[in-house]
């Protein structure tokens, strides 16, 4: 019954913070728990969730190639732009950060909860967004920031 009861605030944080994404997650959640297919679908979701989703946010960040928005005239004029050298270095140290941080879960698990706790704080609490190519996008924004600033 735990699980359900820590699902239902967490449902409740989502609809007073407006977290679209929290919501439906929680509501997915509940619905498979409740259906009776956790036994079978969490371990999935848990080990290939993130995976699924970091495909699908790739399939997103592609669209603008595969429709012919972006060419390879975009490509040259962007490497012109200081800024696009910025989101490529960012991109490669989100992409290092990711690798650290699968290492670390690795050798030590118990921290998953913190990190947990802590997305669930992000989403709910500041309108966050649980998802890590973005983290890329987010470091070369303040980056930009910061150098506008100067």
């Amino acid at each position: 019954m735990q699980p359900i009861l820590f699902l239902l605030i967490l449902l409740m944080i989502g609809m007073i913070a407006k977290n679209q994404s929290l919501i439906i997650a929680v509501i997915v959640l509940l619905a498979i728990k409740l259906i009776g297919l956790d036994t079978k679908l969490f371990p999935y979701l848990q080990s290939k969730g993130i995976h699924l989703g970091v495909t699908i946010i790739t399939i997103a960040v592609l669209v603008p190639i595969a429709s012919g928005e972006i060419g390879f005239k975009e490509l040259s004029h962007a490497t012109k732009s200081a800024y696009a050298w910025i989101a490529l270095l960012s991109g490669v140290a989100v992409a290092l950060l990711a690798k650290g941080g699968v290492t670390l879960l690795a050798k030590d698990p118990h921290i998953t909860t913190a990190l947990v706790f802590g997305t669930i704080l992000a989403v709910s609490l500041f309108n966050g967004v649980a998802v890590g190519p973005l983290i890329g996008a987010g470091i070369a924004y303040i980056v930009m920031k910061v150098i506008d600033f100067f």
